[in-house]
């Protein structure tokens, strides 16, 4: 142990890793970059933790293995294979009963699916685009929606599947993206009635009851950027493709961050992360999808964006995501009551 430090250990997919393995940039897309885990480190360090760095899910079986412990871990890990990814860590984290930051196995392989995560929202009353799921080509015959749609892949993020062709206007097109995306991704397609209003990102602090929207940032596409779309091309340039322009209090605000608050809770999810959200045709808003696993470098990923946009500093951000995480475990606190006195007040207010 570190003194009475709580010590925070640091689960996270590095890109350069996985890279140096031979996968490819769309392969690692979803992971994280080593200044992104170097500021976290230091808010953690700020914050008057003791943070550990762990590594991807086999850095941290061997090191439980090898009998290795933390108080509480920070979880980032995107994972690489199969459908369940996202759950990876948190279940072996619950196997050994270690305590950690975000949502729980259940939830993070519910929301990896996009599909599954709509059937979710939808029977808790969130509105949701219509949308059909084609497990193989053959299923394309049963979509039975409205022109235009738009596809991407059932369980990816970062915009990973979606390009300018996305938006589909005809059968045609329907056969086309739904057969490459098929044959690349190795994984259904959802696909949903395109909605033609504006695009909006929320980001969520807390869990349950205590959940909140932090803020909600519009997605405007500048000149050059791929029409219509959040592509994996937007998104990877963000700096020059996008304007995240933050949503001032109104009417369309509330609505926007009720139906957002509504959907989060229904999920399960815990601690941070965002909600996607598009106006129709008539102005009302829809669920989109969730990111239980927000990315967290403090210039480029969106939650961290958006929290600066309000003058939420990077260190305040992780001190909000730690104080709903530790919330849950008061016996924690409690073994480490020499913290000091401010610092688990900060920790145990709602």
């Amino acid at each position: 142990m570190n003194g009475t430090k709580i010590r925070v250990g640091l689960t996270y997919d590095l890109r350069d890793t996985w890279l140096a393995e031979g996968y490819s940039d769309i392969e690692t897309a979803e992971f994280d970059r080593a200044d992104t885990i170097d500021s976290l480190v230091s808010a953690l360090q700020r914050l008057g933790f003791a943070p550990v760095r762990i590594g991807n899910l086999r850095e941290l079986a061997a090191r439980l293995v090898a009998g290795d412990r933390w108080d509480i871990v920070f979880n980032i890990c995107e994972g690489m294979h199969g459908l369940g990814r996202e759950a990876q860590v948190p279940a072996l984290l619950d196997a050994y009963e270690i305590p950690y930051v975000f949502s729980d196995p259940l939830v993070c392989a519910l929301t990896l699916h996009k599909g599954m995560t709509k059937d979710v929202v939808r029977a808790a009353g969130v509105p949701t685009p219509d949308f059909h799921v084609v497990n193989e080509i053959t299923d394309i015959q049963n979509v039975n929606l409205e022109y235009p749609l738009f596809a991407k892949p059932i369980a990816e993020g970062t915009g990973k599947g979606v390009s300018r062709l996305s938006k589909i206007d005809n059968a045609a097109q329907l056969e086309r993206i739904c057969r490459k995306l098929l044959r690349e991704y190795k994984q259904a397609v959802l696909v949903e009635r395109f909605l033609p209003g504006r695009e909006f990102t929320v980001g969520v602090i807390g869990t349950g009851r205590r959940a909140k929207a932090l803020a909600t940032t519009e997605i405007v596409l500048l000149q050059g950027a791929d029409a219509d779309v959040y592509s994996y091309r937007n998104k990877e340039f963000c700096e020059e493709l996008v304007q995240y322009k933050l949503l001032q209090q109104g009417a369309l605000r509330e609505q926007i961050e009720a139906v957002v608050v509504k959907a989060w809770k229904a999920l399960g999810c815990r601690d941070g992360g965002r909600v996607d959200v598009r106006l129709d045709e008539q102005g009302q808003v829809h669920f989109l999808e969730v990111n239980p696993l927000a990315g967290i470098h403090p210039e480029h990923s969106d939650l961290p964006i958006m929290a600066t946009q309000i003058g939420v500093s990077y260190k305040e951000l992780i001190r909000r995501i730690m104080r709903s995480a530790l919330s849950r475990y008061p016996a924690l606190l409690k073994t480490r009551s020499k913290v000091p006195a401010t610092r688990i007040a900060d920790t145990q207010a709602a």
